[in-house]
């Protein structure tokens, strides 16, 4: 096969035909007696290691953290994600056994899913050294074939390092006449598209899967685990299935940045925002993802994704400036916020203030590069005293932002937060707020003033209910 090939592949159709030393690999595989190790557990590995049970995989879930590790084996998902704690409980033990000893796990599974966190550097580079120390690794513990399979999200020609560094470190072997001899394995490229919050059906009902590989005997295991997915499997080499996930979260962000331009320019002609998205979403070439004005996109994959891509594009001396003024119309969006605060209520210093919202999206309890997080630096440094509710995200916040007499409270529901603010400031769109009962939520105020930095409430309604509502381009 060559190395790069640009095939759809429907994963109901026929295996490629395989080498006769495969033929018992390829059995394993379809009786699902092949082991699969996945080499980390946090947000991408352990909903990938769930669902691979929950589709009849025998997974070991591994992690040198070893609170990480006891924490799984007794029923405890580390964060929140809709869905992944009652398939914790149905497979804990039987499908999935998590285990603390990766050289073990890699010994015993023939797939390997490399799940790994790949951190930003300060120039927005991709942080390798975990997936290089897992390569390493694997290549010191290769007693049998192996698939290894990138899932991190990582820049364009990792998968090339991998493959050198196993090639470079790996152990020779006894090959049975008694000379030293080479074991074969196979490097390929399957980057996740997990959202937060619905990661559990992004696993089950993939718009596609992308794999990319170097043989045929990669190909035709990668197929056979997405077989019953029944999900478009798009075929390619490795550094095209890179570059397809990078691509992919920054056109996404690009998506963000423009509608909250576009949501600025509407603010000052008297338009409408949300028809504006409405209008551009009905075009089939655009569609309707993506086009919510608001305060900005936060959490770990986009602001980290999209430095990465301008980075690894900048190393080569190619121009993705476009991108870089995606990441500085996002990155405005917290002052653009904090102007609308500050006109509606003069001066922040002394102020009570409702934060409705710390998670960087509804469904989660991740505030990693949340504008909730910038936003409630910069209201502390004015001087306000904040008062804080998300229906998820306060147990892990409160360790790196505890309470403060005077500046901090965590509130157990959102009416006690709103009790004598002289503001709600909404952040994220928590369906819960939707919900609320406007006139209760009113009569706890001092001052009836709601900053809705996600657009989720009805402008006449909210002002119907005697409120003086900003929202974001509308």
């Amino acid at each position: 096969m060559p190395a790069e090939v640009n095939t759809l592949q429907s994963p109901t159709s026929d295996l490629p035909l395989v080498g006769e030393a495969d033929v018992e690999l390829m059995e394993r595989v379809r009786s699902k007696q092949a082991k699969i190790a996945v080499l980390g557990m946090g947000h991408v590995g352990l909903p990938t290691a769930l669902s691979l049970a929950e589709m009849g995989w025998k997974v070991l879930g591994a992690d040198n953290a070893i609170a990480q590790v006891e924490r799984l084996r007794a029923r405890y998902v580390p964060f929140y994600e809709p869905g992944l704690s009652e398939l914790l409980d149905k497979h804990l033990g039987n499908n999935f056994i998590p285990v603390d000893d990766l050289e073990a796990a890699i010994r015993e599974a023939t797939i390997l899913f490399i799940c790994v966190g790949t951190p930003q550097r300060e120039n927005g580079e991709a942080d390798l050294s975990q997936v290089e120390s897992v390569a390493h690794t694997i290549a010191l513990n290769l007693n049998a074939y192996k698939l290894i399979v990138e899932k991190s999200t990582v820049p364009a020609v990792t998968a090339e390092w991998v493959k050198r560094t196993i090639l470079r470190y790996a152990k020779a072997v006894p090959n049975g006449n008694g000379s030293a001899g080479e074991i074969a394995f196979d490097v390929a490229s399957n980057p996740e598209f997990l959202q937060e919050g619905i990661a559990v059906r992004n696993l089950f009902y993939p718009d596609r899967v992308v794999c990319g590989v170097e043989s045929d005997r990669a190909k035709a295991i990668l197929q056979e685990i997405y077989r019953p997915l029944n999900a478009p499997v798009l075929i390619t080499g490795l550094s095209t299935a890179e570059i397809i996930k990078h691509a992919a979260n920054s056109f996404l962000a690009m998506k963000i940045s423009f509608v909250n331009m576009v949501a600025d320019l509407c603010e000052v002609v008297g338009a409408d925002v949300t028809q504006v998205a409405a209008g551009l979403g009905m075009d089939a070439r655009i569609s309707p993802g993506f086009l919510k004005a608001g305060i900005g996109f936060g959490g770990y994959c986009f602001p980290k994704d999209l430095r990465a891509f301008i980075h690894l594009a900048e190393e080569f001396g190619l121009n993705f400036s476009l991108l870089r003024e995606v990441e500085a119309i996002n990155q405005q969006r917290v002052e653009v916020f904090l102007k609308k605060v500050r006109k509606a209520l003069w001066v922040l210093r002394g102020k009570t203030l409702a934060v409705f919202g710390l998670a960087f999206k509804p469904g989660t309890d991740d505030t990693r590069e949340a504008p909730s997080m910038k936003i409630i630096e910069r209201l502390l440094a004015e001087g306000a005293s904040l008062r804080l509710h998300d229906p998820r995200a306060i147990p892990i916040l409160k360790q790196s932002l505890p309470e403060k007499e005077g500046s901090i409270k965590y509130c157990e529901d959102p009416y006690e937060a709103a009790k004598q603010a002289h503001a709600v400031l909404l952040l994220t769109e928590w369906p819960e707020y939707r919900a609320l009962d406007l006139t209760q939520l009113r009569s706890m105020m001092e001052v009836p003033v709601v900053v809705d930095g996600r657009n989720i409430f009805d402008p006449a309604q909210m002002r119907e209910a005697g409120f003086e509502y900003i929202s974001v381009g509308r």
